[in-house]
């Protein structure tokens, strides 16, 4: 399994209110307007989002847990490379919270060296677009 981490970004805004808003896929609806042209048809629903990315294909993840005010859980449901995204969140004061997002995924050495830089660049632009959105 090959781990790939995001920058930790801090949100000026309290741990409670982005946990709120990430663990509900519904209130992601201000988002579909930033995403990068390659991103194409955004869908979500309260557990799940749903996209395609060029060149890559179409990718569907879904919330396998979440623990309230910490961490959402997310899995692939459809993907060309299988993958478990975490996004964790820890207090900084009552009015500001760091993120992190990591990602665990099952890549062979051939695929890992091709694959590697695009999948770091993706998780650190999910995670800048994340910290950016109005809370």
């Amino acid at each position: 399994m090959t781990q790939f981490e995001s920058g930790i970004k801090v949100i000026p805004c309290s741990q409670e209110q982005v946990y709120s808003k990430i663990s509900d896929l519904n209130s992601l609806e201000s988002v579909k307007d930033r995403v990068p042209d390659k991103v194409q048809n955004l869908n979500f629903d309260a557990d799940s989002v749903s996209f395609t990315v060029s060149p890559v294909g179409n990718v569907s993840l879904h919330i396998i847990d979440r623990e309230p005010c910490k961490c959402v859980k997310f899995e692939t449901a459809n993907s060309p490379l299988p993958f478990n995204l975490w996004i964790q969140l820890a207090p900084v004061t009552e009015a500001q919270c760091k993120m992190k997002l990591t990602i665990r995924v099952e890549l062979n050495p051939f695929i890992k060296g091709m694959v590697s830089k695009p999948l770091q660049e993706g998780l650190e632009k999910i995670a800048d677009m994340l910290a950016a959105i109005p809370y």
